[in-house]
């Protein structure tokens, strides 16, 4: 089967490479899709560890069951799944208590070595991912690539569910990629008022299909002032931190309303962790700083049913497909900003 291995900085290898067998309690997937993620795009650019070299990344999958092990109860050939990435132990303290994305000993399919991920032809999941992991059945009908949507969704889904945005609240998005246009969209269907801040202007523009009530230029105007023009004088009632940038976090801080709350949801590159935000601001403002990492499976569930029933325009949040041969391509499409989702379908 081919499969599509990172073995450098920012070089992806599609090579041969052996089938794999269904485990005893497992079963092998025919995987039809898989998206480039941001995290993905971050590794691509770092190259692979001595550890993950060489690895097949990918987390957003979406397949067909061709091969059940002997063992393995409740599945069977045909059955289409979405796979998420999260695998936690279900033993430690966050797992007791129900916060299994906050796992002490959390793997990920297409991240953790060990755990080869979906840019391949197919792909073995044991039974430790079937019981412990992200996966369900794709709703009837449902294309492929929307199914593979569901996994960057539900971590979208999962972060307004953490801050209750509603009917009254106005939010900011910083950053107008895939993550900060499914933030739009999944706002606007929980009624809230939106404000975008991007500044490149294709996503600017890519955007505007989300229907977002007001999108700003940071090069070109002060998002401070013109948010608290448009609310009122008090700023958000939310700020989501969308992109890998540090200067948005302490910029979200300056623009929150007192007694609001910023998401810090887009991770920062691990070789520059740091940021700094106004202490006194959020000391006397009672600024509440959230960090939005991953989710609960339901939410997988979730986003699964809100695509079907098309409350999310998941056919506006892709907007490039490539075949597995061209997935070095789909990478360096995906890094250049001027897509949202890129999917590799196979």
């Amino acid at each position: 089967m081919k499969a599509a291995l990172l073995t450098g900085m920012k070089q992806i290898e599609v090579r041969e490479t052996t089938p794999p067998l269904a485990p005893e309690d497992g079963l092998v997937l025919q995987v039809k899709a898989c998206g480039v993620c941001g995290s993905d795009l971050r590794r691509w650019k770092e190259g692979p560890t001595l550890e993950t070299s060489p690895m097949i990344p990918g987390h957003e999958i979406a397949g067909i069951v061709v091969s059940v092990g002997k063992m393995l109860k409740g599945y069977k050939e045909g059955d289409q799944l979405a796979v998420a990435p999260d695998i936690h132990c279900g033993r430690c303290f966050y797992c007791r208590h129900g916060l299994y994305n906050l796992c002490d000993d959390l793997h990920l399919v297409g991240i953790t070595p060990g755990y080869p991920g979906g840019f391949a032809e197919q792909m073995a999941l044991t039974g430790e991912v079937l019981v412990n992991g992200i996966v369900h059945p794709i709703p009837h009908g449902m294309s492929f690539s929307h199914a593979a949507l569901a996994e960057p969704l539900s971590s979208v889904l999962a972060a307004h569910e953490k801050i209750g945005t509603g009917l009254e609240d106005t939010i900011l998005i910083l950053g107008g990629g895939p993550i900060g246009c499914l933030h739009i969209a999944v706002a606007k269907e929980r009624g809230a008022r939106v404000i975008l801040s991007e500044p490149s202007p294709i996503r600017r523009s890519l955007a505007e299909r989300f229907h977002p009530d007001c999108i700003l230029d940071p090069s070109q105007e002060d998002v401070a002032t013109k948010v608290r023009m448009l609310t009122g004088g008090r700023g958000a009632d939310a700020v989501i931190c969308a992109n890998p940038a540090a200067a948005c976090q302490a910029q979200a801080v300056d623009t929150v309303r007192k007694g609001g709350k910023v998401v810090l949801f887009g991770g920062l590159p691990k070789a520059n962790p740091m940021t700094t935000l106004d202490g006194n601001r959020i000391h006397y403002g009672e600024i509440c700083v959230i960090g939005s990492f991953s989710y609960h499976p339901s939410f997988h569930e979730l986003a699964l049913e809100v695509i079907g029933r098309g409350s999310i325009p998941a056919d506006s949040v892709i907007t490039h497909l490539f075949p597995l041969d061209e997935a070095g391509l789909a990478f360096e499409t995906a890094s250049q900003g001027d897509a949202l989702k890129v999917m590799v379908t196979m």
